[in-house]
C-alpha cells in the first residue's frame, strides 16, 4: 500500500542567521528567520511524509511556542518523524523536493542535502531527490526576501 503526501514551507531570509537547507550550512549572508533552526527543506519533507500518513504536521509535533524545540536542528527532528512513520507501518518509497531560491546557487551542496535526508530516513540516497530553481526575480523568492519549499513523499507499507 502506498500513501502520497505533499508538504510546503517558506521562510523569510534575514541577517544574522545561518542558512540551513538539508541539514547543510551554507556559506550567504543571509539566513532564514525561524523558531528552530529554520531548515525550509527540512520541514517540506517532514510535512509530507507526515501528511502522508494523516499525522498532522510539524507545527502540531514540534510548536514554535515550546521552548524546547528553539533553534533545534531540523534533522533531529526528522529522525523523530521518521520514527513515528515507521510506528505507523510505513518507510520512505520516494521523496522529491524543489527549493524555490533566487539564491544563493545551491548546486554544489544538493548531493548533500540527499544524502543528509537518506541518512535519517534510513533509505538509499537514490530515493531522495532534492532541485532548486529561481522565479526569474518574480515574487517574495525572486527578491531574495525568503525561500520556499514543495516536497512530496511517497510513503509505502512495511
Amino acid at each position: 500500500m502506498f500513501r502520497i503526501g505533499h508538504g510546503y514551507d517558506v521562510h523569510r531570509l534575514v541577517a544574522d542567521r545561518k542558512l540551513i537547507l538539508g541539514g547543510v550550512d551554507i556559506p550567504y549572508e543571509k539566513g532564514l528567520l525561524g523558531h528552530s533552526d529554520a531548515d525550509v527543506l527540512a520541514h517540506a519533507v517532514m510535512d509530507a511524509m507526515l501528511g502522508a500518513l494523516a499525522l498532522g504536521d510539524i507545527g502540531h509535533l514540534f510548536p514554535d511556542t515550546d521552548e524546547k524545540f528553539k533553534d533545534a536542528d531540523s534533522m533531529v527532528l526528522m529522525r523523530e518523524v521518521c520514527r513515528k512513520v515507521r510506528e505507523n507501518g510505513y518507510t520512505v518509497g520516494n521523496i522529491d523536493a524543489t527549493v524555490i531560491a533566487q539564491a544563493p546557487r545551491l548546486a554544489p551542496y544538493i548531493i548533500t542535502m540527499r544524502e543528509n535526508i537518506a541518512r535519517v530516513c534510513e533509505c538509499d540516497v537514490s530515493q531522495i531527490s532534492v532541485k532548486a530553481t529561481t522565479e526569474e526575480k518574480l515574487g517574495f523568492t525572486g527578491e531574495k526576501l525568503g525561500i520556499a519549499v514543495h516536497a512530496v513523499a511517497l510513503m509505502v507499507k512495511i
